[in-house]
């Protein structure tokens, strides 16, 4: 179970310390190529073809200048060895070149914030296959039970730009969302995020056009292409009746109906711990894909084969996870923490998968019981590599550890213990959902914003599960009612009360202390705080 974990987060998240280039660098900061101007929405034609492993189309990009600027330079990103071309714009362009995975337009003259502006670019080529997606990023190009193409990509990792000119950078989403025009053969169905617009047919070919009204982080903009059915559903939420989508294999469809139930049972457990479901306008779908599952926003991929757990296992090794199904729970828990709330930088990316993947925890806690939640994320806990810490190194599209996940999961656990009052609790998640939603984040925002409404300095617990790799070690010996104890491995003047036997509330540092217990009976832990208990001689 361990390993099977390890594997997944390894291959999809890559090995840390490296030599930066200047390549990390242009990818992976908002420089000055892009800090003036502020995409507004993309409008993308796409079509795979299936044969030849090509993709072709063209980008409409909408922007503003952010401030005043003269004869500036764009940074397109578009990865080798797809090839772009800029087909036209509203304003002069006096020349563009081709660098390695950017395509550099050089403009003429002043350009105004009180000005609209677009330019459209032309792509075509054959991008990066992905070996093993989701964790090994580029397209997909397979075929179903039934020897029909089945195509997609998976992006989160390598960036949109392995196929699509854009400016692929998390901290900058189109505000008013994108159109996109899925281009297929008659004998297939393209389906793509939002809401399905307008269908038509040219020839031997179809056109599926699909509409996003909210904003969306690029890396969730995803085509997919193959033999579809679809089947519709609506949820009584908390912002009215939210549309429910689902677009599977035609082979599928009966297993799709069955496990797919399990969506109004997650929508129910989300919506009361993260607040409303962040985009009704552009309804909720699932959609078959041709990898294990990704996030992409209103297009949620699916690849579990329609079966509880994870590939059928337990990844918290105790039985709770074989409960329901992992894809289906955990992707589309990143509607809220990775698509409404978005980290600008990669280094950040906890704040998608640890929120995501306590996720996991809450929705046991209400379609099961409290126990068996708490039970599930202690057990998560043998996941955990400790390897490097959780937090990347910023502007240079790196991110830290897979402990991301479950050590992330297991520190929000922490801190909602510490805080022992749930109604607080769930109110802080629902607060970060609302005060920043639609919108890209930082870590030290996120951090800030949950002292602040828990009314506790928790910034040495922050330090200490995102920014190291240690686990603090409660020490102690008892001698009868008398307990002494001190925390090792733990960032200075770590901040972190624990409650013993229940309710007795002590407060350990580094130096040794000693409290009176009301018995003589052996201390008893909680488990649920994220603290390694070691009994001293």
């Amino acid at each position: 179970m361990k390993t099977s974990i390890f594997l997944f987060m390894l291959c999809s998240l890559g090995l840390g310390a490296q030599n930066y280039t200047k390549t990390d660098s242009l990818k992976g900061s908002d420089n000055a190529y892009r800090n003036f101007w502020d995409v507004k929405r993309y409008e993308l034609t796409v079509e795979a073809d299936f044969d030849t492993k090509m993709v072709s189309g063209s980008n409409l990009i909408q922007f503003d200048v952010i401030k005043k600027v003269k004869d500036p330079i764009f940074q397109i990103d578009i990865q080798e060895p797809m090839k772009a071309a800029v087909l036209k714009s509203n304003f002069k362009i006096i020349k563009t070149e081709r660098e390695g995975d950017f395509l550099w337009i050089h403009a003429d003259g002043t350009f105004e914030p009180t000005t609209k502006y677009q330019m459209e670019i032309s792509y075509s080529g054959n991008p990066k296959v992905a070996r093993n997606a989701p964790w090994d990023g580029g397209w997909v190009f397979t075929k179903d039970d039934t020897g029909m193409p089945f195509m997609s990509v998976a992006q989160e990792g390598i960036g949109t730009s392995v196929w699509l000119p854009v400016k692929d950078h998390w901290a900058d989403e189109p505000d008013n969302g994108i159109k996109m025009k899925i281009i297929t053969p008659n004998t297939l169905l393209g389906v793509g995020n939002g809401r399905l617009i307008r269908t038509e047919t040219f020839n031997d070919k179809k056109h599926y056009t699909w509409e996003v009204k909210n904003p969306i982080n690029a890396y969730s903009i995803v085509p997919n292409i193959g033999n579809y059915v679809n089947f519709k559903d609506t949820y009584s939420g908390e912002k009215g009746q939210l549309d429910l989508d689902y677009w599977v294999l035609k082979t599928n469809l009966e297993k799709a109906r069955t496990q797919f139930s399990q969506v109004k049972p997650m929508m129910k457990a989300l919506e009361y711990w993260f607040g409303p479901y962040p985009f009704y306008e552009d309804s909720f779908k699932l959609v078959e894909s041709p990898y294990l599952g990704m996030e992409h926003q209103s297009n949620v991929a699916y690849g579990n084969g329609y079966a509880n757990g994870y590939l059928g296992r337990d990844l918290s090794g105790t039985g709770v996870g074989l409960k329901w199904d992992f894809i289906l729970i955990h992707e589309s828990g990143h509607e809220w923490f990775a698509n409404n709330i978005t980290a600008k930088d990669k280094a950040d990316m906890w704040i998608h998968e640890a929120f995501t993947s306590y996720s996991e925890t809450l929705f046991t806690e209400n379609f099961l019981n409290r126990t068996d939640a708490d039970r599930y994320v202690q057990g998560t806990r043998n996941n955990i590599q400790n390897d490097r810490p959780v937090i990347g190194d910023y502007g240079v599209r790196n991110t830290g550890s897979s402990d991301m996940y479950y050590k992330g999961a297991n520190m929000l656990h922490t801190i909602r213990t510490i805080i022992n009052d749930d109604v607080k609790f769930r109110s802080i998640l629902r607060g970060i959902n609302k005060d920043f939603y639609h919108q890209t984040v930082t870590s030290g925002q996120i951090e800030n914003y949950i002292s602040e409404k828990s009314g506790l300095d928790l910034t040495t617990v922050f330090d200490q599960y995102l920014r190291t790799t240690k686990i603090p070690a409660f020490v102690y010996r008892q001698n009868g009612k008398m307990l002494d104890f001190r925390y090792e491995n733990a960032v200075n003047d770590l901040q972190l009360p624990l409650r013993i036997n229940g309710n007795q509330l002590i407060r350990p540092t580094e130096s040794w202390q000693q409290v009176e217990l009301n018995s003589p009976a052996p201390v008893v832990f909680d488990n649920n705080y994220f603290v390694d208990y070691r009994k001293s001689n």
